[in-house]
């Protein structure tokens, strides 16, 4: 699959949704002859490959300062920031040639600094926490051990219209000896989750017949189900709601076309697997 063209994951931190909505129309009208992109939904468990951030504000800055962009997820800023940050930027209004200028030349930086650590041996983007480290943490240490849980330990359950996505990730996972099931049956789907021990539904929305909200809320619904983690993979034609989503208890989505190694890091971080 990473045979094929995929386009670099961006992540928008801080924009409005007018301003989000334009820097997405211009990302998809990029030169044909150069690197693609695409916009990450709020709710990607995806790691992007690069971040654009509103300069202006300072709580966006703050939240890309936590997120500690580097040579690999590479950031630009937009506007005219308050303070000093290394990182090139872009003014207002919004200019579609320096957009994808600046945009290549991050994508050059990246391939360099990626070849580097390659050829080192060393992980490409570091896990991040799931909770931010404190500078003088006074948690009584049995909290934590409160918070601690077991891995989840059954199968994977991929809905689809046909079988390729399952047989991929059977290649993906399979030093794991993970039990990697497939249907493109909504009832068969629930009476699986019901009948044997799951622990990650992974939904295409493209699935005829499925609706997705629908199906997670009829898993969530059954007994013993709260540690099953529902994902959905979408595509840009799908209109994703973020509402319904948060209702039915789906924990994240993965944005379509999803190169192997974002769609690996999910799955073993999902699985609670070594990376």
């Amino acid at each position: 699959m990473d045979a094929q063209k995929y386009p670099f994951a961006i992540r928008l931190i801080g924009f409005d949704a007018e301003d989000s909505a334009h820097i997405g129309g211009l990302l998809e009208l990029a030169p044909a002859a150069g690197p693609s992109y695409f916009c990450l939904l709020d709710e990607s468990l995806q790691e992007p490959d690069f971040y654009i951030a509103n300069g202006e504000d300072l709580k966006s800055l703050a939240r890309l300062a936590a997120l500690n962009p580097g040579p690999l997820q590479p950031a630009l800023l937009v506007g005219v920031a308050p303070v000093e940050l290394p990182f090139p930027r872009m003014a207002r209004p919004f200019a579609a040639a320096q957009l994808y200028r600046l945009l290549a030349e991050l994508v050059d930086e990246r391939a360099d600094a990626m070849a580097g650590i390659t050829a080192r041996g060393l992980p490409s983007v570091p896990e991040r926490r799931r909770r931010e480290r404190l500078d003088f943490d006074l948690t009584d240490p049995g909290e934590y051990e409160k918070m601690r849980r077991a891995p989840p330990t059954g199968a994977v359950l991929i809905v689809d219209r046909g079988c390729a996505l399952r047989d991929h990730v059977v290649q993906l996972l399979s030093p794991r000896k993970l039990s990697i099931e497939w249907t493109d049956s909504a009832p068969m789907a629930v009476r699986l989750c019901d009948e044997t021990p799951v622990s990650l539904v992974l939904i295409n929305t493209s699935t005829p017949g499925i609706d997705p909200y629908a199906l997670c809320g009829a898993i969530k619904a059954l007994a013993g189900a709260t540690r099953i983690a529902v994902v959905l993979l979408v595509g840009g034609s799908f209109a994703f709601d973020s509402a319904r989503a948060r209702s039915a208890g789906i924990r994240g989505v993965l944005d379509k076309p999803v190169a192997d190694r974002h769609l690996s890091a999910a799955l073993k971080k999902l699985l609670s697997l070594p990376t």
